[in-house]
């Protein structure tokens, strides 16, 4: 259960809005898969429609979804309110209109999307403007402040280093440096970004879903110096061309993401719930999937195919460990929210409906076990290139995609 003032920190209207955004994003990604994601079977990921797909996938719905998710608890999280509620819906039209006019032209003219990139660079600046103002705000910095902070860093990394790839296509400058670039952008949107920004907020999250208490929490401070230090360490070797460093860099990301498995793990040996909540159930899945991909990707970088599988790697780490996080809390996040809006006032005058009948829990095993087996498939039809199993993945995963966004949007019906 979340605490009780977590519906009235924020206007509900403004994580919802970029919430559902990002599950019409995530429909029309998977949409563009499913039609021309077989080029990505002979290892063609940098074409224009691979490029508007993986930008509406991880923008469009993972990013703008972190974004909803963020406003409603950094509340939460650090104790304080949003800095400037009407500057949040300014940002969210701002980003939503840069993201769709940015995706589009990735699909049709790659060489101008320059000034939609620079409108998507403009929301997320803003965006990371209100919670830098915001986390100003907090009494005391705490480890989540590093996670939630380093993670915003990343992300502003990560869109300039976006602007500068579509410059160097555009103008040619820097021509030399742009695998290097493209290399830190992809490092720093997927394992800096998100992956820094779940755990922190997984270690708000995870101890309210399973009512843990007296746990510690020193084993984060280690979390955090590795994984960064893999980090910083692997972008430097993108630019020195050294895989001596390469391999110590992903050597340090999964022993940090291997230290956050298991300090999660001893988060929820001191729980109270006995049975914890299946969608809650399935965040924590995706975190043991992905201490196996870095694991993975940590034994196959000693091998001279880890070139052909870096895509397939990538591809499972965005949805088996992003995704997956994503739509499990959101699967929690998403009825209390509206269970709040919608209620708090008659609780006790008239008869409302429990929490638990907000979601109907009994499609969430069936429907993430489809996604998770899915996903492998697709994984598989990368690694061998086999277009029949990528056609039958892809078409699973996105009927699985559009239940999701329906099973969400039908809690507004309760």
């Amino acid at each position: 259960m979340l605490p009780q003032n977590m519906g009235s920190e924020t206007n509900i209207k403004l994580p919802f809005s970029f919430i559902f955004f990002s599950l019409i994003a995530l429909v029309f990604s998977q949409s563009i898969l499913l039609i021309k994601g077989q080029m990505m079977i002979d290892g063609s990921f940098r074409i224009p429609a691979i490029w508007s797909a993986a930008h509406l996938l991880v923008l469009g719905w993972a990013l703008m979804a972190a974004m909803g998710a963020m406003y409603q608890l950094v509340p939460v999280a650090f104790l304080t309110k949003i800095w400037n509620e009407k500057f949040g819906f300014v940002q969210f039209f701002i980003t939503a209109a840069g993201i769709i006019s940015f995706s589009g032209m990735l699909y049709l003219a790659p060489q101008k999307a320059l000034i939609p990139g620079i409108l998507t660079l403009l929301g997320i600046l803003m965006f990371l403007f209100q919670m830098v103002m915001t986390l100003r705000r907090q009494a005391k910095p705490n480890i989540l402040t590093a996670f939630v902070g380093t993670a915003l860093f990343c992300l502003f990394g990560t869109i300039f280093m976006g602007i500068t790839l579509i410059y160097c296509l555009k103008t040619g400058v820097g021509a030399n440096h742009y695998q290097s670039i493209f290399k830190t952008h992809l490092l720093m949107g997927v394992t800096g970004w998100f992956t820094l920004l779940i755990f922190g907020f997984s270690y708000k999250m995870v101890p309210m879903f399973s009512l843990s208490h007296g746990f510690t929490m020193v084993h984060a401070k280690y979390v955090y110096g590795i994984y960064v230090s893999g980090l910083a360490i692997i972008a430097i070797s993108f630019f020195n061309d050294s895989t001596f460093l390469l391999k110590i860099g992903v050597f340090l990301l999964f022993a940090g993401f291997s230290i956050f498995s298991w300090h999660i793990s001893i988060i929820i040996k001191k729980r109270l719930k006995k049975n914890l909540d299946k969608p809650f159930t399935f965040a924590l899945t995706a975190i043991a999937l992905g201490n196996f991909i870095h694991l993975a990707a940590f034994i196959l970088i000693w091998s001279t195919h880890f070139s052909t599988l870096v895509g397939p790697l990538v591809y499972a780490y965005l949805l088996l460990w992003i995704v997956l996080s994503i739509v499990g809390y959101l699967f929690k996040i998403v009825p209390f929210l509206w269970w709040t809006y919608k209620y708090r006032k008659e609780i006790g005058k008239s008869k409302v409906p429990s929490l638990k009948e907000m979601m109907d829990e009994k499609i969430v095993v069936p429907l993430f076990s489809s996604f998770i087996i899915a996903v492998i498939a697709i994984f598989s039809s990368l690694a061998f290139k086999s277009a029949l199993l990528f056609n039958i993945g892809q078409c699973i995963l996105s009927i699985i995609f559009i239940l999701i966004a329906i099973c969400i949007l039908r809690v507004l019906k309760k």
